[in-house]
């Protein structure tokens, strides 16, 4: 899965609101990032990168290398940011202009709220509303601080980390012209569902950890089949195995550990997941979400109402290398 991601086999699908914000534009911008070798073509992954999580030497919007976008002051725009790099997080800004979150993930929140950056892990997409001020400005993705593996190799080996400290210039926005006419209030967004008003059926804890796998690192740098094992409550994935088994139409609360010295963003297929705790601390507002970030050696706390399909499907971290190494697991909901 990562090599085709990082390949490009990526696409955005807008589902259009039913009350739409009005703006003067909506701009799709999908982020991914890729290395090639000299001849132009995909580089090979060495184990260590693998291991890590890859990230690309070069980070393109739409396939391209910082596009350029203009607009005039005084326009409200509609930016929808998908991350889909198999790897890397994006610590978004935006300088010069205001922003405001107005959806992430599975849809609108109930008001936009303004902010000054927004971290999407790996799969995370949000909605934001953009209103223009004359001048120039870079949409800039800062580096994430995601862990390494220096902890349990006792140092860094060759391509352990991410491949640059400096942040990454993304996209120009050029605002030049006359002022536009006032594009009016933002309709209200729906009404959030709170599962914490709700019955829970089942409480279920699920570990992502890290291991030796046979033959150790070096093992496996040295031929395929031995790498560092990532294994979900202790198991590398199994498709012929079911790890969970859930009742349709049911609440669940399941509590996300990290035993490990990397982030893991968890994504569950088919149902998004309510936030209801992380770093120790109560979520206060409802906050949906489809991939939610495990930071190292934490823990989150999720709730997730089975509703409405039957069937199986997987969850797994969404560093796709990660995830290619066993950190997947399998559901059955009946």
């Amino acid at each position: 899965m990562a090599d085709q991601l990082a390949a490009g086999l990526y696409g955005a699908i807008v589902v259009e609101d039913p009350d739409p914000v009005p703006v003067a534009r909506d701009r799709v911008l999908v982020v991914s990032d890729i290395t090639l070798d000299d001849s132009g073509n995909l580089a090979e992954v060495s184990p260590p990168q693998r291991m890590m999580g890859r990230e690309g030497e070069t980070v393109l919007v739409n396939g391209q290398v910082r596009p350029q976008a203009t607009a005039a002051p005084g326009e409200r725009e509609l930016w929808r940011v998908v991350n889909a790099c198999p790897s890397r997080y994006l610590r978004l800004t935006l300088d010069g202009q205001t922003v405001r979150l107005l959806g992430r993930d599975i849809g609108r929140l109930p008001e936009p709220v303004e902010l000054t950056e927004m971290t999407l892990a790996p799969g995370n997409r949000v909605e934001l509303l953009v209103d223009t001020r004359e001048g120039a400005s870079t949409l800039t993705a800062a580096p994430v601080d995601r862990g390494s593996m220096d902890g349990m190799m006792g140092g860094a080996m060759p391509g352990d980390g991410p491949g640059t400290d400096e942040p990454i210039e993304l996209l120009t926005l050029e605002v030049t012209g006359d002022r536009a006419a006032d594009a009016g209030p933002v309709p209200p967004g729906p009404v959030l569902r709170d599962l914490r008003e709700e019955p829970v059926a089942a409480r279920r804890t699920l570990d992502f950890a890290m291991g030796m796998g046979m033959g150790g690192m070096m093992g496996g740098m040295r031929g395929p089949g031995q790498m560092m094992s990532f294994t979900i409550d202790g198991r590398p994935f199994d498709a012929e195995r079911t790890d969970q088994r859930v009742r349709v139409g049911t609440v669940e609360e399941w509590t996300l550990t990290n035993s490990s010295p990397m982030d893991h963003p968890m994504h569950l297929h088919v149902w998004p997941m309510q936030v209801v705790t992380e770093a120790g601390r109560e979520v206060a507002a409802p906050r949906w979400l489809d991939v939610v970030n495990v930071p190292a050696f934490g823990e989150v706390t999720v709730r997730v109402a089975f509703d409405d399909f039957a069937g199986r499907t997987v969850y797994h971290c969404h560093i796709l290398d990660h995830e290619d190494l066993g950190m997947m697991g399998t559901l059955e909901a009946r």
